[in-house]
């Protein structure tokens, strides 16, 4: 109608209401997240689809329904209820009409929510952290990237027990099943970059080789004793990508017996293939390994979590001049503060054990959980490119509280202007909080909280039979008396 030449009068009237009412459920955000995504995200990648399972108008669209879940990770133990009465709210703001109560609606639309959409999610705000912080995860020029695996675990339903079963030394009934999972981080801003995912029983190397297309030319790897191999270290200088691991401890070096001598404790060595072929490599995979290779080792003492240790170091890196020892032994020392992300993601955000009850929702659970590491990580990177500090000296932690904190205020604010002023009020709060430096802190793995003194769940519930009096159960007494 605002191009018809019947109501030329009424047009410049009727303009403005017609950008209100035109506004379709495709386009609706969900406030606290809306306006960042927009802005971290390719523009298309939360589009709707022109035809097929994207294209019907729905209350949860697709834009909609990812950005509640990102919100949901972003808030440990939130339930899909608590989403849906979040977007009540929100569509009774807007006068959009009613909601249903039910958490059906939500969760099928998690369903449809493509995987792919969350893989290139994630490497997009991946991409944007490392561009707000192209210096601080270098390495003579040469982007350095570190790996490493982890586990968590799922509900115990059939269909999790069959796709991620439970470890063999749990009884049936009694444990609950264990995805692993392998993760490649950047040094520089700490993001996710890729995630391979399997069951307990793969090692860490058969996914690490299927992570290894994700690596680009002129990378460096940083890894701990599992990425020290034959096969890694001959095989990924030929793809331009170096590597710097610890070394095994099955692996004894003499540096009296070193082919090169580059200074006390550095030298070059060569390996000879072994006559066992990797089970991860195909036949022809394994003919291709180079026979024979030189590798550099050196060996240092580290204050490792408050304790002095002997450390040695693998790497293809053999010129000690372009990469001195002092280099390599720092780089190192950077990969056990980046190694405390998957402490923030399976601690600080509750990703020790996941709730979907579903293989397929199991992964899209786990995606969402780290593209929301990203994006706390994209807020980190800004601030340091503000500031000009170290990404090591801002708190994970103190950054996902503000984040959930200001969010809520900047979705309540009335101007474009109030918002950004709240952004950056947001941003200098994180770098005046910063976390202090503790050189040499004693970290020990240990845990401080006593257990409950209960016994353990040895049977299936159904066959369990409670142990009555359990305070004088012999676990309540040894608690009892170790007690001071």
């Amino acid at each position: 109608m605002m191009h018809t030449p019947f109501f030329p009068a009424l047009r410049a009237q009727l303009a403005a209401l017609g950008q209100r009412t035109v506004q379709s459920l495709r386009q609706l955000d969900f406030p606290p997240l809306a306006e960042k995504l927009r802005a971290l995200l390719p523009p298309q990648l939360l589009a709707a689809e022109d035809e097929g399972s994207g294209s019907r108008e729905r209350i949860y669209s697709l834009r909609l329904t990812f950005e509640c879940f990102v919100w949901q990770m972003l808030k440990p133990q939130t339930a899909c209820r608590e989403v849906v009465r979040a977007v009540q709210a929100l569509f009774t703001s807007v006068d959009k009409g009613a909601v249903d109560d039910k958490t059906s609606a939500y969760i099928q639309a998690r369903q449809r929510l493509p995987t792919e959409r969350l893989e290139k999610a994630l490497a997009a705000t991946a991409a944007t952290a490392d561009r707000r912080v192209p210096d601080q995860g270098q390495l003579n020029g040469r982007p350095v990237k570190v790996v490493d695996c982890s586990t968590t675990q799922l509900p115990d339903t059939a269909e999790n027990q069959a796709r991620y079963p439970q470890p063999s030394s749990q009884q049936a009934g009694c444990g609950f099943p264990l995805l692993k999972f392998l993760v490649l981080f950047s040094l520089g801003s700490g993001a996710l970059l890729k995630v391979v995912m399997d069951h307990w029983k793969n090692h860490d190397l058969r996914l690490w080789h299927r992570a290894w297309e994700f690596l680009c030319k002129g990378d460096i790897l940083l890894g701990d004793r599992a990425y020290a191999d034959y096969v890694t270290l001959a095989c990924l200088p030929r793809q331009a990508v170096d590597v710097v691991a610890r070394l095994s401890r099955t692996r004894k070096v003499d540096f009296r017996r070193a082919h090169k001598r580059l200074g006390r404790q550095d030298a070059l060595f060569v390996w000879n293939k072994g006559c066992q072929q990797s089970d991860i490599l195909s036949a022809q995979e394994w003919r291709d390994v180079p026979e024979q290779i030189t590798v550099r080792i050196l060996r240092f003492d580290a204050m490792i979590r408050g304790r002095k240790q002997r450390v040695t170091l693998v790497t293809t890196l053999l010129d000690s001049v372009a990469y001195p020892a002092e280099q390599l032994i720092a780089l190192y020392a950077r990969r056990w503060n980046l190694e405390l992300a998957l402490r923030h993601l399976k601690t600080t955000m509750g990703m020790e054990a996941l709730r979907c009850l579903s293989p397929a929702m199991v992964e899209k659970e786990l995606l969402a959980y780290l593209l929301a590491y990203n994006l706390v990580r994209c807020l980190m990177a800004e601030a340091v490119a503000l500031a000009g500090v170290e990404m090591e000296r801002l708190s994970f932690k103190g950054t996902l509280d503000a984040i959930r904190q200001y969010t809520a205020a900047i979705a309540g604010a009335r101007s474009q202007r109030k918002r950004q002023q709240l952004w950056e009020d947001l941003v200098a709060n994180l770098v005046r909080d910063l976390v202090p430096l503790r050189p040499g802190r004693k970290e020990p793995r240990a845990v401080k909280r006593r257990p409950k003194p209960y016994p353990l769940l040895n049977k299936p519930r159904h066959q369990y039979k409670e142990t009555p009096h359990r305070s004088r159960y012999r676990k309540a007494q040894i608690l009892k008396n170790s007690r001071p």
